[in-house]
């Protein structure tokens, strides 16, 4: 099947039950009702998400399994949400819809640093790591071994309001080092230097957000 088949969103109604069967609503304090009604309004191809102030990327990983496997965190990024949109990445609405997610394989073994500009350039604007986490939920073949990416879209910002060099990623553990073998091919949230590259994680955008 062609990667851009396996990709292909689901319904907007079938994201809102998938979101509903992991509980995201009652951790963004909504009620089933609210989730399915903020879907309607979501055309098909897009992606229906839940801003961090509803659901902050800690919170959504930990409602998430990516092949019967729950996702984790690298166990050296305890400031996950502390990871901010970028200023055109910031959420327009408590939910929204992201128009046209890509994985970014056009942009494997470019560092997020070269990419950003050509992303923008485009026309287009870097997922955030809550974007790509919703979207894992809704595509798991978003992630797979040797094609995974990056959510630059988020980023830490140092006390002189420069970027921290991090870079949010999301990738297939191998089990190596702190993970634990007992991790091997789970889904996990980690991070890459904003000056390196690597030829197995693409660079995540879309089209646009739209308010809910």
């Amino acid at each position: 099947m062609p990667a851009a088949a396996l990709l292909t969103l689901p319904s907007a109604t079938t994201q809102a039950e998938r979101l509903l069967a992991a509980g995201a609503h009652e951790r963004a304090g909504l009620s089933a009702a609210d989730l399915r009604g903020l879907a309607a309004g979501v055309p098909d191809g897009d992606l229906l998400v839940l801003a961090p102030s509803l659901l902050p990327a800690s919170a959504l990983v930990d409602l998430l399994t990516w092949r019967d496997r729950p996702v984790f965190v690298v166990v050296d990024m305890t400031d996950l949400d502390d990871f901010a949109p970028l200023p055109d990445a910031v959420p327009p609405a408590p939910a929204y819809a992201v128009r046209d997610p890509d994985r970014g394989d056009a942009y494997r073994n470019c560092t997020p640093d070269e990419s950003l500009p050509r992303i923008r350039a485009a026309g287009r604007t870097p997922l955030t790591v809550a974007e790509g986490l919703t979207w894992l939920l809704q595509c798991p073949d978003v992630l797979e071994r040797n094609a995974c990416t990056m959510t630059v879209g988020s980023r830490l910002r140092r006390a002189d309001d420069s970027l921290d060099a991090r870079t949010p990623a999301l990738w297939i553990s191998n089990g190596t080092g702190r993970d634990g073998r007992e991790r091997r091919g789970a889904a996990k949230v980690g991070w890459c230097w904003a000056g390196n590259r690597h030829t197995w994680l693409g660079i995540a955008s879309a089209a646009a957000r739209v308010p809910l």
